[in-house]
């Protein structure tokens, strides 16, 4: 394995280190009603029947790829850790759900994203159990897929690299959030408007400190994959990221 990519690995386990506890915007314990968790965990079960067999599959044809797979939910577990005080008393974070995408599909990243969740829930009171299913299902499937979306039709209309990774991931990141204040409105619809003024609602509330750590995560994840491609080219060749010849 090349020793870089440990190096990067051990890094992020390093920042880690230093991340604290905080109520962020994976849903909290006990705040959805119970149909609601069995639903969006019911949802859920598929992509990640799906997300077992791909990763799987990448791990059997190419073993040196683990590495890779560690690193990038590595980076998951510690961006989607870090939380920026939001208005009402809230918090935002970055999902890093974007990286694994582009890797390695949207599939794999469900697994990813879902080992994160527990852990996060379990030692930094950071989600949740009981909503545990809807947390992985708008970061570690909605986000992802359409990450995944993005940068393959930016890869079809022959859109630069970077400019593709930067755009899917931040796109990624934003679309979790949608789908996250969809999913609490749909559990508390507003009086007046209904779903859709509650949903309006939550989103105005993470808005202001959600654009920009969207930004700083496509920013953060292009950064990754130039480092990735100048240190780990072979494991990036050996997944079927990087280009012969690159």
């Amino acid at each position: 394995m090349n020793r870089h990519v440990k190096k990067m690995a051990a890094a992020f386990v390093m920042i880690f280190a230093f991340a604290t506890p905080a109520y962020a915007m994976h849903i909290m314990e006990g705040y959805l009603p119970l149909g609601y968790c069995i639903l969006w965990a019911v949802v859920c079960v598929p992509f990640l029947a799906a997300g077992y067999f791909s990763i799987r599959k990448t791990l059997k044809e190419n073993r040196r790829a683990i590495t890779v797979l560690a690193m990038a939910g590595a980076f998951i577990f510690v961006i989607s850790s870090l939380k920026i005080p939001s208005v009402t008393g809230s918090c935002s974070h970055m999902t890093g759900t974007g990286l694994g995408a582009i890797l390695f599909g949207p599939f794999a990243v469900s697994i990813l994203g879902i080992i994160v969740l527990v852990f996060q829930a379990i030692l930094l009171a950071h989600g949740g159990l009981t909503s545990l299913g809807a947390n992985t299902f708008s970061m570690a499937i909605a986000g992802p897929f359409l990450s995944y979306g993005i940068y393959k039709l930016c890869s079809k209309l022959k859109v630069n690299r970077m400019v593709s990774v930067f755009i899917a991931a931040m796109a990624g990141d934003l679309f979790t959030y949608c789908v996250t204040s969809l999913q609490l409105a749909m559990a508390y619809p507003s009086e007046v408007g209904g779903v859709g003024a509650s949903a309006a609602k939550f989103l105005a509330i993470f808005a202001p400190t959600q654009l920009p750590l969207a930004i700083i995560e496509g920013i953060l994840t292009t950064v990754i994959v130039m480092a990735l491609e100048t240190y780990a080219l072979p494991e990036l060749k050996s997944i079927g990221f990087a280009k012969e010849g690159k």
